[in-house]
């Protein structure tokens, strides 16, 4: 496995692989790897001839410069985990130069109301961030096919809008949620937590399952209830709880049998916020 640090012998080996004809596979990460960022790139050799990771904690996708300054940075073993997978040919770790060579300034992008809903509401320009490093990093890997995991839902709807409006030619795909043994949906913010913490917060997942359950029997209002008097508890703070429509993420207070639907969930465990979400049968 190769490891670039700087742009300029990155280029030079996607010119490269792009004069041999290989499909490129691409599943960017802000590091602090874990078995979900894997799965990425076990899917990724499915499809393609090489394998690229990238690593860089974008600046520009944090409201918070306490949550910035706290997120985990662990390269050295990030490096060690994507070797020892042996599914990744490269990974590319950008210096902030060389994704904002004129400035950290985040661009503006219209995705056509997603933006908005969700996270975008309770994190004010979040998705440009999002937009505008994984824009660069779609500019300098030039991939064939890139992964995402649904953990992060909302953005890999916005990832896919941003594919269409600026007409990249890259084929996203969704990865499922990769689960701890008790349910808990694998994140690096989970490094955070203490082992009694991981535990607790399985009540996540089990509270989607039980919603799950709930869904086409009870009223949406009744399960938002439900869930509230789940998390009416002192160890854990619910951030919100809703159910939307799959496709275009606006909230619904009903369901009708044409739509699908997905739950959505923040729930904040000693100031480490845990995000998770569920496709509704």
């Amino acid at each position: 496995m190769q490891v670039f640090y700087d742009k300029d012998s990155f280029s030079k080996y996607i010119d490269l692989q792009k004069e041999q004809n290989n499909m490129i596979g691409f599943a960017p990460t802000m590091g602090a790897l874990h078995a979900g960022h894997i799965s990425l790139y076990e899917e990724a050799n499915k499809d393609n001839d090489i394998v690229i990771s990238s690593i860089f904690v974008n600046p520009t996708q944090f409201n918070n410069a306490e949550d910035l300054e706290k997120y985990p940075r662990t390269v050295e073993n990030d490096i060690e985990k994507l070797q020892n997978s042996k599914l990744v040919d490269a990974v590319y770790i950008p210096k902030v130069e060389d994704i904002y060579p004129n400035g950290m300034e985040r661009k503006h992008y219209n995705f056509g109301g997603i933006e908005n809903e969700m996270e975008g509401a309770a994190r004010p320009g979040h998705f440009d961030g999002v937009g505008t490093v994984v824009e660069e990093l779609f500019r300098q890997v030039r991939p064939d096919n890139a992964y995402f995991g649904e953990k992060d839902f909302q953005q890999l709807k916005i990832i896919e809008k941003l594919v269409d409006i600026l007409n990249l030619g890259i084929k996203i795909h969704g990865v499922k949620i990769h689960r701890e043994k008790n349910g808990l949906a694998m994140s690096s913010r989970n490094m955070r937590l203490s082992e009694a913490e991981k535990e607790s917060s399985s009540v996540i997942y089990q509270t989607l399952k039980k919603v799950d359950d709930w869904f086409r029997v009870v009223t949406i209002p009744e399960i938002k209830s439900r869930v509230e008097e789940i998390f009416d508890r002192d160890d854990m703070v619910l951030e919100y709880f809703l159910i939307a429509n799959e496709d275009t993420l606006k909230e619904a207070d009903f369901f009708s049998e044409d739509e699908n639907y997905r739950a959505f969930i923040v729930v904040n465990v000693d100031q480490v916020r845990l995000i998770d979400n569920m496709h509704l049968k």
